[in-house]
């Protein structure tokens, strides 16, 4: 099932990279002989779209291998590393274009508006469909919500464009251009942020940010038998699977039966109250061993981990 719709995610990807290639050098000509800047920045948008699309199906061709041996997790993480770069890459060009129009502001040119007005048109219904085809995929993967993103906002900075057109047609106002590009440079870094900041967090193994260690540690003993809870890590290994491992301080030597039963109710409590959907525990009883629910680093005082707390 898995793998199906990782194929259907590729041939959407394929498609929506073949009519952004074709969106993405209609408008550069375009730019070119208007003289619209808000048009090749439009151009340049599109043209990460291509780009992002690309390191996307590569990710998502990658990520179907299975684990092995030596990739024990698999290859999963493509995709949030497709992300990462494709967020970055929109953060440089956009940077790009932004300076390009403020070096514009004293001397607007003027503009071929009936190109920027039609190519602007086509570029909304192009990114509108191509947006439309990856919105439900957006909800459950990283690396086609960043596709998605760069789609939806290149669609509303169409939108600009086409709107900046129909004003410098009718009504001469060239300086519409400057001003469309310097807002849609500026949103696209703002979102891109974003998503580069989300993909550091989980390549970095952080605790996802609507997960509290501590909650999580007095729902646990909550459920009785179990005295207390230490060496805690809880990360994300992709966007939609959250890891948790912890040691289980026992009141009582249980047998393994009893205890796998507790361990059972445990990795329940913590599926459905948290999402966290893979855990690993380790039960005991009696060890004399540093009992920090987050372990400091080597060295450090273990005070430092337990004043977290408060």
């Amino acid at each position: 099932m898995e793998n199906e719709k990782q194929q259907t995610r590729g041939r959407k990807l394929l498609l929506s990279l073949f009519l952004n290639l074709i969106i993405t050098i209609a408008q550069v000509i375009g730019g070119l002989v208007s003289g619209s800047l808000a048009l090749l920045s439009d151009a340049l948008h599109n043209l990460t779209d291509v780009v992002a699309i690309i390191i996307s199906w590569v990710a998502v061709r990658i990520s179907r291998k299975e684990c092995s041996p030596d990739k024990t997790f698999g290859t999963r993480r493509a995709e949030l590393f497709a992300a990462l770069i494709n967020g970055v890459i929109l953060i440089g060009i956009s940077l790009y274009i932004l300076i390009e129009a403020l070096e514009r502001i004293s001397y607007p040119p003027t503009i071929d508006s009936m190109i920027v007005i039609v190519l602007g048109a086509a570029a909304v219904v192009i990114n509108g469909i191509c947006a439309y085809m990856f919105h439900s995929d957006a909800k459950e993967s990283l690396n086609i919500r960043s596709v998605y993103l760069n789609l939806l906002t290149d669609m509303f900075t169409s939108v600009a464009v086409l709107a900046g057109g129909l004003l410098m047609l009718y009504y001469g106002l060239f300086w519409v251009d400057i001003v469309i590009t310097v807002v849609i440079s500026g949103a696209l870094i703002y979102s891109a942020i974003g998503l580069v900041r989300e993909s550091i967090r989980i390549f970095m193994l952080y605790t996802p940010e609507d997960i509290d260690p501590f909650e999580v540690e007095n729902a646990i003993i909550a459920l009785g038998h179990i005295k207390g809870v230490h060496h805690m890590h809880i990360w994300q290994l992709v966007e939609d699977e959250v890891h948790l491992e912890a040691h289980l301080e026992f009141f009582q030597d249980l047998s393994i039966s009893v205890a796998d039963d507790i361990l059972d109710e445990v990795q329940d409590l913590l599926c459905q109250r948290f999402g966290i959907t893979h855990v690993t525990l380790q039960p005991e009883f009696g060890r004399d061993d540093a009992k920090d629910l987050i372990m400091p680093l080597e060295g450090t005082d273990h005070s430092q981990a337990d004043g977290q707390r408060d």
